[in-house]
């Protein structure tokens, strides 16, 4: 198993690859995958400014669709959840975020936090395409914050080669 990585990577790292390569980095860490899309998004963007936009618009849209892959899980784990313990959940941080309704996907973007609570968004079933469009707005936002910052207000913090 361990032979097919290296390969898939050196591929993944072709130039004609390089805006598939961040889709799928930032569709999988947009699940609870323990990893990030940051690195792979400046390295490119550092590497290719006229590419911002191409390259912050296809993470955003990859992290979207983790976003709501996430939101699927929550909702089949609610499902699969109630069918065993013929109750719906009981808990208060569940009783807060309903309360804000699918506005709270657009914290989607924090780490740590924000990948579960896509998840807890789908297992309280709140409308999926709301979700899925605040999520969008929070994550676009975060890769033009972040991604311009290090370009041109912090340039020098952090460099490549």
């Amino acid at each position: 198993m361990d032979t097919w990585i290296p390969s898939l990577l050196a591929t993944l790292a072709l130039p004609q690859y390089s805006l598939l390569t961040v889709f799928v980095v930032s569709t999988l860490s947009a699940t609870i995958l323990p990893m990030g899309s940051e690195a792979v998004v400046f390295g490119l963007v550092k590497l290719n400014p006229a590419e911002f936009w191409p390259v912050v618009l296809v993470a955003t849209a990859g992290n979207t669709l983790g976003g709501a892959i996430s939101w699927w899980m929550g909702w089949g784990a609610e499902r699969a959840y109630e069918r065993v313990t013929h109750h719906g959940p009981e808990n208060r941080a569940l009783a807060i975020l309903q309360r804000f309704g699918p506005k709270a996907c657009l914290l989607a973007w924090l780490p740590i936090v924000g990948d579960p609570l896509c998840l807890v968004a789908g297992w309280l079933k709140l409308p999926f395409w709301p979700c899925v469009a605040w999520m969008a707005v929070g994550k676009l936002l975060r890769y033009v914050v972040m991604t311009a910052g290090l370009l041109w207000v912090f340039p020098g913090a952090v460099s490549i080669g």
